[in-house]
């Protein structure tokens, strides 16, 4: 019995010993796994913080214009996102329509004249032939036939709903600058198109549906210069 007693001691001791460093493990584990969540707390706490801050400060800028003609300042509205894709999309159709069209330039009329026949109603493009034929005095290749040179640059899109409830006009107001020569001044004035669109089949001829992938169609279309106010004399009464 003298012999045992001391090594049954020992594992006693040793089982203490066992047992307290898995507790001392247990407790270190329960130590990170709270911490653990305290930091993911503190990360998730945070970040809706920040999202709750984001919409008092924000930075919302804006295009002040300045007309060349008149000098009336305004500034350019902008885009909310919330018009429809089809509208955004007919939107760039008509922007880019008007900007290719109402342009003349030797070097791009020919690529011109063809691309805007992409986008023409059968009607539409009758009438895009007979402005254009050379035997036509008004053609743009004899009224540019000194080397002037015609851009034009889209203000404003504005769209309108018929009484049936069908939108299939639109308004595009736009800039001409025409310049005689390569070193003159650009002359501007102001014009209004009013446009009948549709949309139909895409063509099945590749260039042409490179130029107009959607079937984008102008049906008719009137273009007039807009008419501004003249600014007052300072010497009269203004009747």
């Amino acid at each position: 019995m003298s012999a045992t007693a001391p090594l049954a001691g020992y594992f006693r001791e040793a089982a203490a010993w066992d047992a307290d460093r898995v507790a001392a493990a247990h407790r270190s584990s329960r130590v990170a796994w709270r911490v653990a969540a305290a930091g993911w707390i503190c990360a998730v706490a945070g970040s809706t913080a920040l999202l709750l801050l984001v919409p008092l400060k924000r930075v919302e800028p804006f295009v002040v214009r300045v007309d060349n003609a008149t000098g009336i300042v305004d500034v350019v509205p902008v885009y909310t996102g919330s018009a429809s894709p089809e509208q955004a999309v007919t939107r760039y159709f008509l922007t880019h329509y008007i900007s290719v069209c109402e342009r003349f330039n030797f070097a791009t009329a020919e690529s011109d004249y063809e691309e805007c026949g992409a986008f023409h109603a059968a009607q539409r493009n009758q009438a895009w032939y007979a402005l254009w034929n050379p035997n036509n005095p008004a053609s743009p290749l004899n009224v540019h036939k000194d080397g002037s040179t015609v851009r034009a640059q889209v203000e404003s899109v504005s769209f309108f709903q018929r009484g049936s409830g069908v939108t299939d006009l639109a308004q595009v107001r736009y800039l001409k600058a025409e310049r005689q020569g390569a070193g003159g001044e650009e002359r501007f004035t102001h014009w209004i198109a009013t446009i009948q669109y549709a949309y139909g089949a895409p063509s099945r001829d590749p260039k042409v549906r490179r130029w107009n992938p959607l079937g984008f169609k102008v049906i008719e279309l009137t273009s007039e210069p807009e008419v501004l106010p003249q600014p007052r004399s300072g010497g009269g009464d203004g009747r």
